[in-house]
């Protein structure tokens, strides 16, 4: 693994001000681009951890996580505990459903935009296009960010994410014909956030517009596989899913 440091940085927005957390090689060479977008529990130590060991990886990458949720305020928009069990602390997701429901597509879209514009501007990166990753609800986010920005975005992967194919107008696998950038999404098994026809409804809208892809179920793996700081992590799904991202990045750059 490459030697990473990591800082704290500000994305000016149309809306305001996102905070952000950005690794990268200590060596202070710029690197291939990596988009990380949150799951709904947000910025927080493990996926500054996440970056850290995206941006050690490989040849070494330039990995920005911006915080979502800044409208509601620099992160954490809501105070976590250091091991997050919902089961245990419902509460969470009532302060959490509010802020989730209020970030529309086309305010993610604007974001997204002003993240990639950041990231093209950051001494820290090469010229060309991004990867992306995003977990649960940044899965959505990643695939939306391949279909509103295509000649900008290589690849993207989303993990465990949910309602990526709903009968929905705005659903997210509506922008599969403008996707040019590979895709990998790794569903998590029994998820009723992604059943299994909506997993079809993905595969069938991917295939049918051509876009280079694979989808695969983690057996056994919960909704929230990789987040080892909360009572879903399972540790055979984390390995697989580091193991794809990997593979992804590698081809992409």
């Amino acid at each position: 693994m490459t030697s990473v440091e990591g800082s704290d940085v500000d994305i000016p927005t149309r809306d305001g001000t996102a905070d952000g957390y950005l690794a990268r090689p200590a060596d202070g060479r710029p690197r291939p681009a990596v988009l990380l977008f949150q799951d709904a529990f947000g910025l927080r130590p493990h996926l500054r951890s996440m970056a850290d060991r995206i941006a050690g990886s490989g040849r070494g990458y330039t990995v920005l996580v911006p915080n979502v949720f800044y409208r509601h305020g620099r992160a954490p928009v809501v105070e976590l505990p250091e091991f997050i069990d919902p089961a245990a602390r419902p509460e969470i997701w009532d302060r959490l459903h509010p802020v989730m429901r209020s970030l529309t597509p086309e305010m993610a879209m604007r974001d997204a935009g002003a993240f990639l514009d950041w990231l093209a501007g950051s001494p820290s990166t090469v010229d060309g296009p991004v990867a992306v990753t995003g977990y649960c609800m940044g899965a959505r986010l990643a695939l939306r960010t391949a279909g509103a920005f295509p000649d900008r975005v290589a690849a993207a992967a989303g993990f465990h994410g949910g309602r990526l194919a709903t009968d929905a107008p705005d659903s997210p696998h509506l922008v599969a014909d403008r996707v040019k950038a590979e895709l990998y999404f790794g569903h998590a098994d029994q998820d009723p956030s992604m059943d299994e026809e909506q997993q079809r409804r993905l595969e069938q809208a991917l295939t049918a517009a051509g876009v280079r892809h694979r989808c695969e179920v983690y057996p056994g793996a919960p909704h929230g596989y990789t987040q080892a700081d909360t009572s879903a992590y399972q540790e055979e799904g984390a390995a697989r899913h580091w193991a794809a991202l990997e593979d992804l990045l590698e081809r992409t750059f």
